[in-house]
């Protein structure tokens, strides 16, 4: 997973309370992480296992493609529903409790699926794998700040989230071979067999942070003091920026690699399912590397990250245009370029919680990345909805065989959602910079020499 390129020695027996902390940064900073990185993938997986399963899920409930779509739409939609929630869980519970029960409700959720005969227990197992997948990245990513210093976080955060996306690969490659030579049920029992070793794992070898969990804050409390922190960082022009930033950047690679890609590639494309799954590796592969190069050169660059994201999505919606408007199957190395635009794309949306960070002051920081993730993934909902409507739309009655065209048509709607992030994440934009020039010209002119401006107080 991730190492330590700087390790320090720790202590020899950190259980026992007469023995120093372990130190910031140091070996078990970086187990504890990869450990809460192991979850995140395996989550991963289990949230883009039905994209893998789609033509399996159309003959067995017997649905046209919208109906699968709000399969999709319904985990997503309570995973972004319990962004905030979850962080009010955290302070008072911990991240190593809600990551084994969220490890342990997606096991539950994948285990009435692979059983599930009907649409009501179907779209029940989804809703409960929203809740386990929610509560397990926050989770996750509050980790960072808490085990490593605030000079190495940003980074290390930039090189987690990406990796993130091996559970990508884990699904179209290991999840697809034991569902194409097992079936159905037994491969998404499998799948709840994983999250169980998750969920052992964190158990045995996670801890809350060096000093133990922090003091348990009173749930009322922590209720009240989360709608005042949301209200006040959505007040912040810096917020919503975020939010559009994130909607128009995170949406197309996070549908392709969920739900729509490999069923676009397999049925649309006349693609086989081993080079449809080499397409999504490639996909998830893409996301460590870009979140190297790209976020290197969004780090350096503050000033420019926002006009940087919509150059990325620019070129992805261009390279979508030559796939759509081939004649027929696009020839096998246009999706290869393809697989390759889309990743830049979901790093652009993982710098958008440094906006986050920038323009609201630590205390209500959680609440914050909250709402931008919330951005993210409302667009993911959007538009993995919108493509089902339109092929069912396209589509003849009763048929559940959809054609290349029918694809097109739907993957046309980003267009669609591509204009109005553009359109919100500018104005956004030069609402930040207007602010910034009224009230902090200095501020401004830092921004634009590269400088990172440090959180309000």
């Amino acid at each position: 997973m991730i190492s330590s390129p700087d390790p320090t020695p720790g202590p020899e027996r950190p259980d026992r309370p007469d023995d120093p902390p372990p130190v910031l940064g140091g070996p078990t900073a970086w187990v504890v992480l990869n450990v809460g990185q192991i979850a995140a993938v395996i989550a991963v997986l289990q949230r883009s296992s039905l994209g893998v399963a789609a033509t399996d899920a159309l003959a067995r409930f017997g649905i046209a493609a919208a109906t699968l779509a709000t399969f999709s739409v319904v985990q997503l939609l309570v995973y972004a529903a319990l962004q905030v929630p979850v962080g009010v869980l955290i302070d008072r519970y911990g991240s190593k409790r809600l990551i084994i029960a969220g490890s342990l409700v997606m096991a539950g959720a994948q285990s009435m699926f692979a059983v599930a005969q009907s649409l009501p227990l179907a779209f029940a197992a989804r809703v409960v794998l929203g809740i386990g997948d929610a509560l397990t990245f926050i989770s996750v990513m509050r980790l960072i700040p808490v085990w490593f210093p605030p000079q190495r976080s940003g980074k290390i955060t930039m090189a987690a989230g990406p990796l993130n996306q091996l559970g990508f690969i884990m699904s179209a490659t290991v999840f697809a071979a034991i569902l194409a030579a097992a079936g159905w049920t037994p491969s998404f029992l499998v799948a709840a067999l994983v999250s169980v070793f998750a969920a052992a794992l964190v158990l045995v070898l996670l801890r809350d942070a060096p000093h133990g969990r922090p003091p348990r804050v009173a749930l009322g409390h922590a209720l009240a003091v989360a709608v005042r922190d949301l209200r006040e960082a959505w007040a912040k022009p810096g917020t919503r920026l975020a939010f559009w930033l994130g909607f128009l950047t995170l949406f197309t690679p996070m549908m392709f690699g969920v739900m729509w890609g490999y069923p676009f590639l397999v049925a649309g494309q006349g693609l086989s399912p081993g080079v449809a799954g080499a397409l999504i590796t490639v996909l998830a592969l893409g996301g460590p590397v870009y979140g190297v190069t790209v976020g290197m050169v969004m780090e350096r660059y503050p000033y420019y990250r926002s006009r940087i994201g919509i150059g990325l999505v620019c070129l992805a919606a261009a390279v979508w245009a030559a796939v759509l408007l081939w004649p027929g199957p696009a020839p096998l190395w246009l999706l290869v370029v393809l697989v390759l635009v889309l990743p830049p794309t979901g790093v652009a949306a993982i710098m958008s919680f440094d906006f986050a960070r920038t323009f609201n002051p630590p205390k209500r920081l959680g609440s914050a990345i909250g709402l931008v993730n919330m951005g993210g993934f409302a667009g993911t909902l959007i538009s993995v909805l919108a493509i089902g409507l339109v092929l069912q739309l396209v589509t003849p009655a009763g048929s559940t065989a959809y054609t290349l065209t029918a694809f097109k048509w739907a993957f046309a709607t980003q267009y669609l959602l591509w204009t109005l992030g553009i359109v919100q994440t500018l104005r956004y934009r030069r609402r930040v910079e207007r602010l910034l020039a009224e009230r902090d010209p200095e501020a401004l002119e830092a921004l634009r020499r590269g400088i990172h401006l440090p959180p309000p107080e």
